[in-house]
């Protein structure tokens, strides 16, 4: 690859990065006492995809240490937003599970966003954030593929 494209592809990861940045310190400011992105990213996490993952399971889709996946749910745990309960099949591990309150603080959270996505929206219309998400969500998949191997 030539060094202008290895620069493109910088470029364009960099700005991912810094968006993200922004991003969290955006969502940060509008969750409520207590909670920081990672908490809300669990919140996320379990209303697509679905209760009951192990903490293990968890920290391999976030990429991060088992010990810092434990931290996080101990927080949530904490403020009433998930549960944690024994695993049926395995004694000696854990599922996690979203409470009503941890259902409600996500909802509670985008919500708040609102004001924000406002702002946004009038200097980029939705159709062209539409426009943009194949191509996020295409890099995305394929990043995600691509640990695996």
């Amino acid at each position: 690859m030539d060094k202008k494209s290895v620069g493109t592809y910088f470029s364009f990861f960099n700005e991912v990065a810094i968006i993200e940045q922004l991003s969290r310190a955006m969502l940060e400011a509008r969750l409520p006492n207590g909670l920081i992105a990672p908490h809300f990213t669990v919140l996320n996490h379990l209303t697509r995809l679905g209760d009951g993952k192990t903490p293990l399971d968890m920290a391999r889709a976030f990429q991060v240490p088992k010990t810092s996946m434990t931290h996080t749910l101990s927080g949530l745990e904490r403020h009433g937003l998930i549960e944690m309960r024994p695993h049926p099949k395995d004694g000696r591990s854990k599922q996690v599970w979203l409470t009503e309150e941890g259902r409600k603080v996500r909802e509670r959270t985008i919500d708040a966003l609102g004001p924000d996505f406002q702002k946004i929206a009038a200097r980029f219309p939705v159709e062209q954030i539409e426009n943009g998400l194949p191509l996020l969500e295409s890099v995305r998949a394929y990043l995600d593929k691509m640990r695996d191997t």
